[in-house]
C-alpha cells in the first residue's frame, strides 16, 4: 500500500486491470461528435472561460513560451534539486509517485545516477521516458518559481498541490486512462510530443479516436478521466513537460 499523487492512500496503485474493471460508465455526450482537438490561440482568461469545462480536449497554443521553465527546466536542473534539497529523494520513494513506464529505473535516484551517455541518449544506449510526481513542498517551492498556473484558467478554478515532471525519449506513455480528481493541464516545455486518444469502449459507436502534436510552447487540456491517450515523442528529441490538474 503507498501513497496515490492525491495523498491518498490505496491498495494496488499501478494495477489497472483493477482501475479498469471498476471505473464508472462513461458519460459519451462527452465525446460525442469530437473528432479533433480545439486549437485554440493564446488566449485570455475571458476568452476561456466558455471553454474552461467543457471535458472536450484543448490546445492553447504558445501559452507556456514564456515561462523562465521552458529553458531552465533540463535533466541536470532536476538531479541538482533533488541531489541539495533534504528529503527531496526520500519524498518521491515514500509520499510522492514515480512512473517507470517501460524503463529498468527503480527509483528517482537511479534516473539520476544514469550516465551522461544514455541522458542524452547517444547511439547504443536505450532510450527512457519517466515521471514523477512533486508533492515534497520545498520542491515545488523551487519549481513554481519558474512557472505559473495557466493564466487563462479561471480565477476561482482549484490548483491541485501536486505538480507533474515527464521527460525522456521516444515512447511516452502506453494507452490508459488517470485516475485523478479534476481535468488535467500539461505545458510541453521541450520537444514535440503527439498524442493518441481513443474514447472508453462503451462510446466507440459515436465517438471515435484521433491524434495530434504538441509543440514548445503549447499547454494542453484534458480530461484523462473520460479519455484514452497515449503519447509519443519524435525521434531523437528530449521531451520535457511540466503538467498539473485543475478544476
Amino acid at each position: 500500500m503507498m501513497k496515490s499523487a492525491l495523498g491518498i492512500r490505496c491498495f494496488l496503485p499501478n494495477n489497472y486491470f483493477v482501475w479498469e474493471a471498476t471505473r464508472p460508465i462513461a458519460d459519451c455526450n462527452i465525446c460525442r461528435g469530437v473528432n479533433e482537438v480545439l486549437m485554440l490561440p493564446n488566449i485570455t482568461r475571458e476568452e476561456f472561460f466558455t471553454y474552461a469545462y467543457s471535458y472536450k480536449p484543448i490546445l492553447v497554443k504558445g501559452a507556456a513560451k514564456h515561462w523562465p521553465a521552458a529553458k531552465s527546466f533540463s535533466f541536470s536542473f532536476f538531479k541538482s534539486l533533488f541531489e541539495n534539497i533534504d528529503g527531496a529523494y526520500e519524498s518521491t520513494e515514500e509520499d510522492c509517485q514515480f512512473l517507470t513506464f517501460k524503463t529498468d529505473f527503480l527509483s528517482l535516484r537511479d534516473v539520476f545516477a544514469m550516465p551522461q551517455s544514455r541522458v542524452t541518449l547517444q547511439e547504443g544506449e536505450s532510450s527512457w521516458y519517466i515521471g514523477w510526481s512533486n508533492c515534497y513542498p520545498p520542491v515545488l517551492e523551487v519549481m513554481r518559481q519558474h512557472y505559473s498556473r495557466p493564466h487563462f484558467l479561471p480565477a476561482d478554478a482549484e490548483h491541485a498541490h501536486v505538480d507533474y515532471i515527464f521527460m525522456g525519449y521516444q515512447q511516452g506513455a502506453v494507452m490508459h486512462l488517470d485516475y485523478i480528481s479534476r481535468l488535467m493541464w500539461q505545458a510541453q516545455l521541450q520537444g514535440h510530443k503527439t498524442w493518441r486518444l481513443n474514447p472508453p469502449p462503451e462510446c466507440e459507436n459515436v465517438c471515435q479516436g484521433f491524434q495530434f502534436r504538441v509543440e514548445p510552447g503549447d499547454i494542453f487540456l484534458l480530461d484523462t478521466r473520460q479519455w484514452y491517450h497515449d503519447t509519443f515523442i519524435e525521434e531523437g528529441e528530449f521531451s520535457l513537460t511540466v503538467s498539473s490538474e485543475y478544476g
